[in-house]
């Protein structure tokens, strides 16, 4: 198992690859609950940069989302 957060950006954001990146984004979890864990940690640096959403994936498998960040 390797759970992975996809984010898609709000129109107009100007953040980066390198920006998500850093932020995180890019992270691989062995469990949901880690994951889920991590996105309630950073969810808020997220949407500062510009994120609207976030979807789960189990390797290239969608477990759920997409997520509005001002939802969660």
């Amino acid at each position: 198992m390797s759970l992975r957060w996809d984010a898609e950006l709000a129109p107009g954001s100007k953040a980066t690859a390198d920006d998500l990146a850093g932020a995180g984004i890019e992270t691989r979890f062995d469990d949901q609950l880690d994951a889920e864990q991590w996105l309630t940690d950073n969810f808020a640096e997220l949407a500062d940069l510009g994120v609207a959403s976030v979807t789960l994936f189990d390797e290239d498998e969608k477990v759920y989302g997409p997520m509005r960040l001002d939802e969660a």
